[in-house]
């Protein structure tokens, strides 16, 4: 596993318009997903130490972001043909496990992945009511910075997010 860590980016970015299938084959857009308090994306696997460190907590906090008006998904973006564990046939049992009640998708092509600049396992981006990025760190922050958003407060400092890198094609 090679340790990967964000980098610094320029807030106020779009959010990149996608349309992503979950391991079912249901479609989700990202205006369906986005909440009128803003929108979530955890890039996530089922494999990654890191995320499996912390996906029950990150399952809690973006449940409890629902009831403030944030919508969420997490995007599978690896290459499981040489990952299998991370394979769409596995992510429903994954979700399950751990309390993740908002859509699992899959980035087949890794093309969302690319857009937004997704390098790592947990990769967390917060966008605001406006769809601009507003947040992007690690799953212990996620929770205070979007609750922050969407008061229209100003997002304390933010720490850098780490995980396993994303495996490319």
């Amino acid at each position: 596993m090679a340790l990967t860590e964000t980098p610094k980016i320029d807030f106020g970015q779009p959010c990149p318009d996608f349309t992503l299938p979950d391991a079912t084959g249901t479609r989700f857009a990202r205006d369906d997903l986005a909440g009128p308090g803003g929108l979530v994306v955890a890039f996530i696997c089922n494999h990654c130490p890191y995320v499996i460190r912390q996906i029950d907590g990150l399952a809690a906090d973006l449940a409890a972001l629902a009831g403030a008006g944030v919508g969420a998904c997490c995007i599978m973006p690896n290459d499981w043909t040489a990952y299998p564990a991370d394979a769409p046939d596995r992510m429903g049992a994954f979700a399950a496990a751990h309390g993740l009640t908002v859509p699992y998708l899959v980035d087949e092509t890794q093309a969302v992945a690319r857009a937004m600049g997704a390098v790592c396992t947990p990769d967390l981006f917060g966008y605001g009511p406006d769809l601009t990025l507003r947040y992007r760190g690690r799953p212990a922050e996620l929770r205070a910075a979007m609750e922050a958003v969407t008061r229209g407060a100003d997002v304390p400092d933010q720490v850098p997010g780490m995980g396993c890198s994303i495996k490319w094609r």
